[in-house]
């Protein structure tokens, strides 16, 4: 007998490839933000500004774009998804073109001291007002495209994309950073484009002021999805941290010039993407194994890979162990999240990922300010903290199995 969910129609139904596309926005999206975290920090850095500085900006325009998702995803029910992400995307494009052409000025010294901090700050507080529409408007879009049967597995395409985009992004660094310092972020800018594009032309047409009958989206503190929000938060400030250092500890430790440190990076992102990918697709998506199993998994690799990463100072051992963080970064997000998904009834798995959507730029919020301020007492200490922060999340996984299983 079959239930409802296998048997009921897609409200808004859109094809693979169309699904597909929404997804590729979001790896432009999820590479557009990340890239800043290789090429700013340090461009930034030989512009005058100090660790905090520039965390301080990173972390206004994500605390900004955190606050902003649910006003856009109003919107996108109001004026329509389609719209919505194209705005976005083409929005992000845009304040990311208003940023490097400041950062270009301070570079250049038309812009010193305080003055450069305010005019950085002011251009990316743009980005966290007028990006944020993608998330909500393409899981709503995908939430319309499914059916409770296919929900989880159509919203985890999104999730995966984000994530993919957010290593790939500073991976690609590695290669544009040879035209110029500036030209990963110039690359982001038009990936960023490309797909607003590819979004306008291949998604059917918005619509809006509809569906004013859906209910209520879940609370936060609703007792059945927090404790895997609160997981999620905890897990990307740890990310947040090591995203914002990493570009400085390739700096210092290997005493390299600024233009080599975005492509030593890129290097260290794209070993990491490479395995992530591998595992991704190559483990995850093809054997499907228990979220329960894979997820305490992931986090030992992590957590393992961050004290290598502080410990061994040779490049190629940098390397192998981000390739573990890789490792255990794809077998980590997606079972965080469908144990969030899981944990609500059927007809509720696309309002707990919208909800669990907001966890990634609200760790981002704390993260990079965290990051710097260990970075300033010492170089490795933000991996030996974002490394116990996976440890105790791994404790605490397998202690809320044990009293599951009890």
């Amino acid at each position: 007998m079959l239930h409802q969910g296998e048997t009921e129609q897609p409200l808004r139904p859109l094809s693979a490839w169309q699904k597909a596309i929404i997804a590729f926005a979001n790896v432009a999206m999820g590479a557009g933000m990340t890239i800043n975290f290789v090429v700013v920090a340090p461009l930034a850095r030989e512009a005058g500004l100090t660790e905090i500085e520039v965390a301080g900006i990173l972390t206004l325009s994500a605390a900004i774009y955190a606050l902003m998702i649910p006003q856009w995803g109003r919107w996108a029910d109001q004026f329509g998804r389609k719209r919505v992400m194209v705005f976005s995307l083409m929005a992000m494009a845009g304040t990311n073109t208003l940023f490097v052409l400041a950062l270009k000025a301070a570079l250049a010294g038309l812009v010193t001291g305080l003055s450069t901090f305010f005019l950085l700050a002011f251009m990316r507080l743009w980005f966290g007002l007028l990006s944020p529409g993608l998330q909500p408007a393409a899981m709503a879009a995908m939430t319309d495209a499914t059916t409770p049967a296919t929900r989880a597995g159509g919203l985890g395409m999104l999730s995966a994309g984000m994530a993919l985009g957010s290593i790939l992004g500073p991976a690609g660094s590695s290669i544009l950073a040879k035209l110029g310092a500036l030209a990963p972020i110039w690359g982001s800018i038009i990936f960023c484009a490309v797909a607003g594009v590819i979004i306008a032309f291949a998604l059917p047409k918005s619509r809006g002021h509809r569906d004013t009958s859906r209910p209520e989206p879940l609370r936060m503190r609703d007792p059945r999805v927090f404790p895997h929000l609160a997981f999620l938060l905890c897990y990307f400030i740890a990310v947040g941290a090591i995203q914002q250092t990493l570009a400085w500890l390739m700096e210092d430790r290997f005493e390299i010039a600024q233009a080599e440190t975005v492509q030593a990076v890129g290097i260290v992102f794209s070993c990491m993407a490479v395995m992530m990918i591998i595992v991704q697709f190559g483990y995850v998506q093809r054997l499907n194994p228990s979220p329960r199993k894979i997820l305490p998994i992931g986090l030992a690799l992590i957590g393992t890979g961050y004290i290598g990463a502080a410990l061994l100072n040779d490049f190629t051992a940098m390397c192998a162990a981000f390739c573990l963080v890789g490792a255990g970064s794809a077998m980590s997000v997606p079972a965080a999240n469908a144990l969030g998904s899981l944990s609500v009834e059927r007809h509720e798995q696309g309002k707990a990922a919208a909800l669990l959507s907001a966890a990634p730029p609200s760790g981002f919020i704390f993260g990079p300010l965290l990051g710097a301020a260990l970075y300033t007492l010492d170089s490795r200490l933000p991996l030996f903290v974002s490394a116990a922060m996976m440890l105790s999340l791994l404790a605490y996984r397998v202690i809320r199995e044990m009293r599951r299983t009890a």
